[in-house]
């Protein structure tokens, strides 16, 4: 149980620290929550502060993702006889979005968790996320529509575990069970987005600022 509850409290912390506002408030001196829709995430800032700092933000909240697989693959791996890595796994991905969602050093404000949970995916298990990353960037491309790929990719990760059965970076069970957490929590989190999309309202993607 101990190392669980480490793993969780290390990879929340990872997720919680959030580069989209440090970014913004050093290169354009605001917080990017005050600006556009409010969210802290690469979208947001790509219409706010610009490019650079997008994809700059965008690839360090994959990193979070990365680095907090990474850190419970080892922990696992350093304690003798320990039979739960791919649960151990499992929570590190889920504690790093909560914390990219909800970060304590950021008044528990922050993104929708898609470049974290990409990170996650692509850890996990390689497949699925470049699965994944391709039918997200294919329906962004066809509509500028970011949040319906996000949301469509959430929503194909646990219908790809129930076909995909290797390459996982943790032998293990209960796959299932937490890609289908992961995507109920991106989908909540866009929930906003979902009423906009429903209503033809949805903000569309625009490369021409900045």
């Amino acid at each position: 149980m101990i190392p669980y509850i480490i793993i969780a409290i290390i990879a929340y912390a990872i997720g919680s620290i959030n580069f989209s506002v440090i970014f913004s408030r050093k290169f354009a001196g605001f917080d990017v929550r005050e600006k556009g829709s409010k969210s802290a995430g690469s979208t947001n800032m790509l219409r706010s502060v610009g490019k650079k700092a997008a994809a700059l933000t965008l690839v360090c909240d994959i990193l979070k993702g990365i680095v907090s697989i990474l850190i419970a693959i080892i922990v696992g791996k350093c304690i003798k006889e320990f039979e739960g890595q791919s649960v151990l796994v499992q929570i590190a991905a889920i504690a790093v979005v909560l914390g990219h969602t909800f970060p304590i050093f950021f008044e528990f404000r922050g993104g929708k968790g898609v470049a974290t949970s990409l990170g996650v995916l692509l850890m996990t298990n390689w497949q699925i996320g470049l699965i994944c990353l391709i039918f997200a960037i294919s329906l962004m491309a066809l509509t500028k529509m970011v949040s319906l790929g996000s949301i469509s990719a959430a929503i194909l990760f646990p219908v790809l575990t129930l076909f995909i059965h290797t390459h996982y970076i943790v032998e293990g069970k209960g796959y299932f069970i937490f890609s289908v957490i992961l995507a109920i929590i991106v989908c909540f989190n866009h929930r906003e987005n979902i009423k906009r999309i429903m209503n033809g309202t949805e903000n569309k993607l625009s490369f021409n600022k900045k």
